[in-house]
């Protein structure tokens, strides 16, 4: 059987067996959540709460600024202690609310009274995502109600829904789709109601059969009106971004410089859709998600459900610690995750996962010439030249850079995956990215 895909693209280990197919287990609520009110892209929140303020489960405390923005709720009641500096992944100084847990929880561990969705209109279905600070879950937190909201001149046909999945170790999104697959066909429904659309793909990789057949029998036992289908996609990475994910479900192909959205697309990642269903269905903001806590030196791993604002440290020591010193602990996949500094960095909306990798799994950053072998351009799924634009940055030829298309790049990384010198193509064509921004700002 042939599977959807595009060209280009790595088949590197997939490393998911640690936390594949482990349900689901609830971390503890932190004594002390320390929430960004930068967890998007865009502006971050203005805080609406002060020092010494008692809090609400799910109270507004961080207002969006801005049309690119997303609000920012409490992930715990209790006491607001500072708002103040603290290291995130966005920044080594991002504002924070801290809040030190006491009180009733009003959401937690109760059932929440369905709200009856359908007869609302896209409008009112829209502005209660935006209430509740959704943002896209696979790692890019771009704020969803924008995304959801194209402009009037755009006509968009068919959502995609991401669930490939395609980072080695994470598994998160596999167990969303086994475990919730009824939720989100309804999230399905109620985004394709926001954009006044009636088809819909959900993409998944074929390594994830049990995935498939949970959605596929769920979409049969509700028949729902609209036509939503899922497809089997080959395993092959990047195959969860969202050009590639596009033209693999539908051949249609993003320009350059271009969004889905001149493909009459809108592409949304399954835990995206998961929430956007708990905030309208249930009118629950977005202060907790799902994670995979994986890797070699993870005592427990497996996929849980965490409070936004818990340090990476908590969140490692629930998972029974780790079994050695750690060489690179990542938030989110290896591939496109972040590296961070350490532990005391908080679990934000993108933390799609946290990994903790030892020295033998870290190769050294020690790169060497190019040898003009064509492994990056072979494997490149947006048809660039890398090494010639990473040589022509190490020169400071921004001027050979700039027709090389370097904004079409996707930052996968495959480049650098694939170098027999081990040159960090992406972090050069990154480099050549930031400077031209700043060139055109001048």
């Amino acid at each position: 059987m042939a599977f959807s895909t595009f060209s280009g693209g790595i088949h590197p280990p997939e490393n998911k067996g640690p936390s594949e197919g482990k349900a689901f287990s609830n971390l503890s609520v932190p004594q002390l959540c320390y929430i960004p009110l930068q967890q998007h892209v865009g502006k971050p929140a203005k805080p609406i709460v002060e020092e010494g303020e008692t809090v609400r489960e799910g109270q507004l405390i961080g207002l969006a600024d801005g049309y690119i923005s997303a609000n920012v709720h409490a992930s715990v009641p209790g006491k607001v202690v500072k708002i103040a500096e603290h290291p995130t992944v966005y920044s080594k100084r991002g504002m924070c609310v801290l809040i030190e847990a006491q009180g009733a929880f009003s959401t937690s561990g109760k059932p929440l009274e369905s709200i009856k969705w359908e007869s609302m209109s896209g409008l009112e279905l829209l502005n209660r995502v935006a209430e509740a600070g959704v943002v896209g879950l696979g790692g890019a937190a771009f704020p969803t109600q924008v995304k959801l909201h194209p402009p009037r001149n755009r006509q968009i046909d068919t959502l995609i829904v991401n669930g490939s999945e395609c980072e080695p170790y994470l598994t998160v999104d596999d167990m969303l789709m086994r475990t919730f697959p009824g939720e989100i066909v309804e999230g399905i429904r109620i985004v394709m109601k926001i954009l006044g659309i009636s088809k819909a793909l959900i993409g998944v990789e074929k390594n994830k059969p049990h995935a498939i057949a949970s959605l596929k029998k769920k979409i049969a036992e509700l028949a729902p009106p609209e036509n939503i289908g899922v497809a089997a996609l080959k395993t092959k990475y990047p195959q969860g971004a969202e050009k590639q994910l596009i033209y693999s479900l539908t051949r249609r192909e993003v320009p350059s410089g271009g969004l889905p959205m001149d493909t009459a697309t809108v592409v949304q990642n399954v835990g995206t859709i998961f929430a956007v269903r708990e905030a309208v269905a249930l009118g629950k903001p977005l202060f907790e998600r799902y994670i995979t806590v994986t890797g070699p030196l993870v005592k427990n791993p497996g996929n849980y459900k965490v409070r936004l604002g818990s340090l990476i440290a908590d969140v490692i020591e629930e998972c029974g610690g780790l079994v050695a010193e750690p060489a690179k602990i990542i938030m989110g996949g290896p591939m496109c995750g972040v590296a961070l500094d350490g532990m005391d960095v908080p679990v934000v909306k993108g933390t799609s996962g946290i990994l903790v990798l030892g020295h033998a799994d870290v190769r050294p950053m020690d790169y060497l010439p190019c040898i003009r072998c064509g492994r990056c351009v072979a494997v490149c799924p947006a048809g660039l030249v890398p090494n010639e634009m990473a040589n022509a940055i190490e020169k400071g030829r921004l001027d050979l850079v700039e027709p090389s298309r370097p904004f079409d790049c996707i930052m996968c990384g495959s480049c650098s995956y694939v170098c027999p010198s081990r040159r960090p193509l992406s972090h050069f064509i990154k480099l050549a990215q930031e400077k031209l921004r700043r060139r055109q700002k001048e």
